[in-house]
């Protein structure tokens, strides 16, 4: 059978749109010949829709959609399989469950139901969803098909050494004769995750002899970064169609001949991590209704990251930069500003902030009588950029797209109402390490992000000569720590360990990051691109006493 993978990028919500998108889609499949189109999970509503699932007139447009491209497709001589949400049977105590239609003829011949529900890091599936009792084959173009829904695959009990559920559904179906395994799915991105799902899936595949097709959503929804890279694996495990990532894409696969088409993908770390950061940020502003974005441009290494991020994103003519220096910003630091807006064809604005900080100064000088300058006089200058940037914004129609790295989020090196102000923290799962590599990697072929901007020192040029090494260990040591007591919950002792680093410095690392959660929980939505980022991924209470 040729089987079309129809790797779609929906947004949430968007019934007519994903529509017209699941339809084109087939078209294009039945001119190449395929007699199955296969679309991703929830492909009709969009996912994650979250509490929507809670309303039932968003229920129903989603039967009613379904039906609409079940007509509109019974022309075409193809089958058409999308995902969507049904309502639940009586006495599961849920109103809905996550589907796939199989469409044929004008109408819906064929529903099968997620078995497997997670509910870890950005998952929540168990909130809104009753899973299916149970599955079964249906015949298509000569094939007893076995239909699975993304976390239906993911309990093979030869590849995981640790299963979360006790029932497999890939192997039940298997069980009754299934000579092709779909998977529709929609598989947020992480660094490692396309590996990963490679070989779990060829995994499947050598276990039951028989040939596996996976289609996943690509697109950004929120902090989730849906990378694509749909793939097909043949009996032995062989890679035999694999469509693009981070772009829409239609990759054919002969399940007889064992053929399919392959794509070049984006190599794993910077090269991949850049292209989901430009994808997350381009549907974040533009799903949001918005196609212009502001960035204060400090003359450092990361707003500097972001505004090259957002220009690939959105277009040089839809980039405002603002430099907006204080009495402590460097000459330098402006100039690099400036050559880089230059470089990059943006408009940038200065806005200078030194009489607005008099004026605060001013203003405050009754109260503060007697107290020395602190953190206090820093932090008012951030918060007058941030005051600046959102005046821009409102005035202007334009999200304000924050440049804080994961290091900052994490140790708390960052300023509420000022450098945090903004819609989306594009870079706020990137250590600070990581975004030298990305801008030295960035800078491979031209120098795009000036090099006196990588060479410089790590400075909030709020304080007369100051450098981040001031409040922080370098990054160098301190980003080893950050990943491994936030993404992998390593204990101080172990970190020492395994790293060869004073424990008494582990210890101040991992105090910064706890007691910065009440800063973390006011931030903007954080481009998920490791295996736990910040956000709805991970969930902390913020009164807490915790023993370092």
């Amino acid at each position: 059978m040729k089987i079309a993978l129809a790797q779609i990028n929906p947004t949430i919500g968007d019934f007519a749109g994903n529509k017209k998108k699941i339809i084109d889609y087939a078209r294009q499949a039945a001119e190449r010949g395929a007699e199955l189109a296969l679309f991703p999970e929830l492909a009709v509503c969009g996912y994650p829709p979250a509490d929507l699932l809670e309303k039932p007139s968003f229920v129903a447009r989603a039967r009613e959609t379904v039906e609409e491209i079940a007509t509109a497709t019974a022309s075409l001589g193809i089958a058409v399989i999308c995902g969507y949400v049904t309502p639940a049977h009586e006495g599961t105590g849920k109103h809905v469950m996550n589907s796939a239609a199989l469409l044929r003829d004008g109408r819906i011949e064929f529903v099968q139901s997620k078995m497997l529900l997670p509910f870890y890091d950005v998952f929540d599936e168990q909130r809104y969803f009753a899973a299916a009792d149970r599955q079964q084959l249906f015949d298509l173009g000569g094939e007893r098909v076995a239909l699975t829904i993304c976390e239906d695959a993911w309990n093979d009990k030869s590849f995981w050494k640790n299963r979360l559920y006790r029932v497999d559904p890939v192997e039940e179906l298997m069980h009754y004769g299934g000579t092709v395994i779909l998977n529709i799915s929609a598989s947020p991105y992480w660094v490692g995750k396309r590996k990963t799902r490679l070989s779990m899936l060829a995994a499947i595949a050598r276990r039951h002899r028989q040939p596996v097709l996976m289609v996943n959503q690509v697109g950004g929804n929120d902090s989730l970064v849906f990378d694509g890279s749909s793939l097909a694996v043949g009996p032995n495990g062989e890679v035999l169609a694999q469509a693009r990532s981070f772009e829409e894409d239609l990759v054919m696969v002969d399940t007889s001949a064992l053929t399919g088409d392959v794509r070049e993908l984006p190599e794993a770390g910077d090269d991949a991590t850049y292209r989901a950061l430009v994808l997350g940020t381009r549907d974040y502003v533009r799903k949001c209704g918005f196609s212009k974005a502001l960035i204060g441009l400090s003359g450092g290494i990361d707003s500097a990251l972001v505004a090259a991020i957002a220009v690939d994103a959105l277009g040089a003519e839809n980039v405002t930069c603002v430099g907006m220096p204080s009495p402590y910003s460097s000459q330098g630091s402006i100039d690099d500003s400036r050559r880089l807006a230059a470089t990059l064809g943006v408009q940038f604005e200065v806005l200078p902030i030194s009489e607005l900080f008099e004026d605060f100064n001013h203003t405050l000088a009754p109260v503060f009588a007697g107290l020395k300058p602190d953190i206090t006089e820093e932090n008012i200058q951030s918060r007058i950029r941030g005051t600046l940037l959102m005046a821009m914004s409102n005035k202007f129609n334009a999200l304000v797209l924050t440049t804080g790295n994961k290091s900052e989020m994490s140790t708390g090196y960052c300023t509420l109402y000022g450098d945090m102000v903004g819609a989306l923290a594009v870079i706020g799962d990137v250590v600070k390490t990581r975004v030298y590599s990305i801008c030295r990697w960035l800078n491979r072929d031209r120098e795009l992000i000036p090099v006196a901007i990588l060479e410089k020192a790590p400075s909030a040029e709020l304080r007369p000569g100051q450098k981040d090494t001031d409040s922080l260990p370098p990054y160098e040591v301190m980003d080893p720590i950050i990943e491994a007591y936030v993404e992998r919950y390593e204990t101080p002792e172990e970190i020492a360990g395994k790293q060869g680093v004073d424990l008494a410095l582990v210890q101040k690392v991992v105090r910064l990051i706890e007691r910065s959660e009440y800063k973390r929980q006011q931030a903007a939505p954080v481009l998920k691109v490791t295996a736990k980022a910040f956000g709805m991924g991970r969930r902390f209470p913020i009164a807490v006493k915790v023993e370092v």
